[in-house]
């Protein structure tokens, strides 16, 4: 049985004691138990490390009209491509920043329903909180109970002291969950000039005491 290692991830630095958090009581459990990859246990969800098996998927997810429009193209279009986008983006976050997108599956059967994780990006100046889900699987919870998960990883794990998120301006759902998991609006923000305004929300952790 994999072991429980609930106030650390070895492989991140070294081990941290967690600071408790808004997110401290939900029941999540957070180890690295097989080859050093991180995974968050849920009541209903595994949360891992994304592998070059997971192309199919990705090829998928990645070619859903909601995720080209809300998030956008990222030309993957072969189960070649979505092999590079794995390792060129997930996976080489977890080597450079220790930690990254991560798949989202359903406990009972294992089947990959999305993603969820964080992503360090160079136009933002901390990390931000990122999702995305198969249509079959919205307005059934999944998407708090990971995004929840990912937050206590970054807060009481991590120890980052602010997280962000942006959405496009018409993604209400995505804002909604935002709240709903203690982010607010900040403001509208522009990644590059040659880009479309984005919404941007906040969270802050304060220092243990």
């Amino acid at each position: 049985m994999a072991p429980d290692l609930r106030n650390s991830i070895s492989g991140v630095g070294r081990p941290r004691s967690a600071a408790p958090t808004r997110f401290s009581a939900l029941s999540i459990r957070i180890a690295r138990p097989y080859n050093h990859m991180t995974r968050l246990d849920t009541e209903r969800l595994i949360i891992r490390e994304l592998m070059d098996s997971d192309a199919p998927f990705i090829l998928r997810l990645l070619n859903e009209p909601s995720f080209i429009y809300y998030i956008g193209d990222k030309e993957v279009r072969t189960l070649e491509d979505a092999r590079q986008y794995i390792l060129n983006g997930p996976v080489k976050s977890y080597e450079k920043n220790g930690f990254g997108l991560y798949l989202v599956a359903l406990k009972d059967t294992a089947t990959p329903i999305g993603m969820c994780g964080l992503i360090k990006r160079e136009e933002l100046p901390d990390p931000d909180i990122g999702f995305a889900f198969l249509p079959d699987y919205w307005s059934k919870g999944f998407g708090f109970e990971a995004a929840s998960a990912v937050l206590k990883l970054g807060a009481e794990v991590l120890q980052l002291k602010r997280i962000l998120a942006i959405t496009s301006p018409d993604n209400e759902a995505s804002g909604k969950l935002l709240t709903r998991i203690g982010l607010k609006y900040e403001r509208m923000y522009s990644l590059s000039d040659d880009r479309p305004e984005v919404k941007l929300f906040v969270i802050e952790f304060g220092d243990a005491a």
